[in-house]
């Protein structure tokens, strides 16, 4: 079988861009980071990011947009609001901590502290690797593009990316 290589072109048949397009730029990602460790309220972010106003809200009105983070009314104070997490917003955790990773390896040359460990046991969470459907870890030289019509006539399942 000859290599299928991405169609670079056809940006619309991609979900790289449509990402890019949705996280925007470096404040996104820290907003993002921000509310996976508990930051709800506008002000919090403002004191935890150092942002300016102006760009936050701009920010946090296009995760809303893109169905990132939902305003909800705090159940004490109908008057102020909370960002939380949607499902497809937690769905970019493994991003996140596959691009932190990848800053700590490359930028930084050692792991950052405190340490994302498992709730259940204390360890530091594997390094997010790509696995293949039999849980293999693949590299590089060991993945193919297929097209998704002959996928469709095998019982084979995808690859997917994990810690």
């Amino acid at each position: 079988m000859d290599k299928l290589h991405e169609p670079l072109s056809c940006l619309e048949g991609c979900g790289l861009p449509l990402a890019l397009e949705a996280m925007g730029e470096r404040w996104s990602f820290m907003i993002l980071r921000a509310t996976f460790n508990g930051v709800r309220h506008f002000e919090d972010f403002l004191d935890q990011l150092g942002i300016a106003r102006n760009i936050l809200s701009n920010r946090l009105g296009r995760l809303v947009e893109a169905g990132i983070l939902k305003r909800e009314h705090c159940a004490d104070d109908r008057r102020r609001i909370e960002y939380r997490l949607t499902a497809k917003g937690n769905d970019l955790l493994p991003a996140m901590l596959a691009l932190r990773q990848w800053g700590e390896k490359w930028a930084l040359g050692v792991p950052c502290n405190p340490v994302l460990c498992d709730a259940r046991d204390g360890l530091p969470i594997a390094p997010i690797t790509i696995r293949s459907h039999d849980d293999r870890i693949v590299g590089p030289g060991e993945l193919v593009w297929r097209d998704a019509v002959d996928l469709a006539q095998t019982s084979t399942p995808g690859l997917r990316i994990t810690a």
